[in-house]
């Protein structure tokens, strides 16, 4: 079999989460990072050391030095993420985002419609929906092994970050972890798609999100504080009929697990952030008139090969190339991207619904939609 021809990103944003990006392209020795930029100077002179990386001093340069359809990383400070983007689309370039895709919804619009306007690929993180554990979930549920689903509870509770020891986090080049940044944006964010991408993927769109967000740590640790929900709890309505609990917050123990409750069972996953953890099937059985699940569960698991693994750094030990990875397949195979600016637009209507919902709550329809992703060849 002959060498898969080398395929090329660039990257624009040096910060923490591109030494994570670039510990997941080492996976992928196809795939090579050509150039790279950062509006701060000494953080792109030392991310491109560490790493051997190509560097230009400005984004026009940076977009002058691409050919017409080339595929960026949006890598930068979630509130530069539409400013960015829309250079990147408007000088006729595919682009993969960090999440969320756009801090208001309006900006998020403008930038679907902008991709739709050059025929341009556009795509936001997570994409571990891409990964082995979440492949396995979609291909148990697809085959009813805990019986048909009724009911969801999904958990992204982190710890009560405020009082880690985040100041001494670096990533490999040396960025701290951006503490600013994530308080600011919030952990609802931050992290309600690592899950949200799963049950859209596996279910479709969401029909209504019913929700509420709060502010429980106030200055979060930080001189002059944020205005940020670090609270969010939705129950959301899916098209298919499907409900579905999820929580977030940076307050409570820490809590990745998901919990599919079907009529046979329950499948559980307790972490998001590992693209090999264990699902597991629970079976429900009856014992002198008591209902039980099993305490054992089961564990589900694809055969054969998935995709490259990346070990653990930090709390992830997640392939963060599959995404930029699954954009260049559909290009080179000229097939739609699983990861679609359909998928992208109304991941991030929903989790805006969740985390502006403030106290009083609120019930929102979304006014996007999109359908199932198609499961990886190696899930079937």
């Amino acid at each position: 079999m002959s060498a898969r021809k080398t395929r090329s990103v660039s990257i624009i944003g040096c910060g923490f989460v591109a030494d994570l990006y670039m510990r997941s392209f080492a996976a992928h020795p196809d795939i090579a990072v050509t150039q790279v930029y950062d509006h701060d100077p000494d953080r792109l002179r030392a991310f491109a050391d560490h790493w051997h990386l190509h560097s230009v001093e400005s984004l026009a340069r940076f977009l002058g030095n691409l050919p017409e359809g080339s595929l960026i990383l949006n890598l930068t400070n979630p509130e530069a993420h539409y400013e960015i983007s829309r250079s990147c689309l408007e000088a006729g370039h595919h682009v993969y985002s960090e999440k969320p895709l756009a801090m208001e919804m309006s900006d998020a619009i403008a930038l679907h419609e902008l991709a739709a306007q050059k025929g341009v690929l556009l795509a936001s993180a997570p994409c571990s929906v891409l990964g082995e554990t979440a492949q396995t979930l979609a291909k148990a549920v697809r085959e009813e092994v805990a019986g048909p689903v009724r009911l969801i509870y999904a958990e992204l509770d982190d710890g009560f970050i405020p009082q880690a020891p985040y100041a001494d986090w670096r990533s490999e080049s040396g960025a701290p972890w951006p503490a600013q940044d994530e308080f600011a944006v919030g952990c609802t964010l931050e992290h309600a798609g690592y899950y949200l991408t799963w049950l859209i993927a596996m279910f479709g769109a969401v029909r209504r999100v019913v929700a509420a967000s709060a502010e429980c740590l106030p200055d979060k640790g930080q001189s002059g504080g944020t205005t940020t929900p670090d609270y969010a709890s939705a129950t959301l309505f899916f098209e298919n009929g499907l409900t579905a609990r999820l929580t977030c917050s940076i307050v409570a123990s820490h809590d990745h697990s998901l919990r599919l409750f079907g009529d046979r069972g329950v499948l559980k996953i307790k972490q998001a952030w590992d693209n090999e953890a264990a699902v597991r099937f629970h079976r429900r059985f009856t014992l002198r008139r008591r209902l039980i699940e099993h305490p054992i569960g089961k564990r589900v698991s694809l055969s054969g090969d998935t995709h490259p693994k990346v070990d653990r750094w930090g709390a992830a030990a997640m392939n963060f190339a599959l995404g930029p990875a699954e954009m260049l397949d559909a290009l080179a195979e000229e097939r739609p991207c699983r990861l679609s600016a359909d998928f992208a637009l109304h991941l991030n209507e929903v989790t805006l619904a969740i985390q502006n919902a403030e106290a009083d709550g609120c019930a929102q329809d979304m006014s996007t939609r999109c359908d199932p992703l198609p499961p990886m060849p190696w899930a079937l």
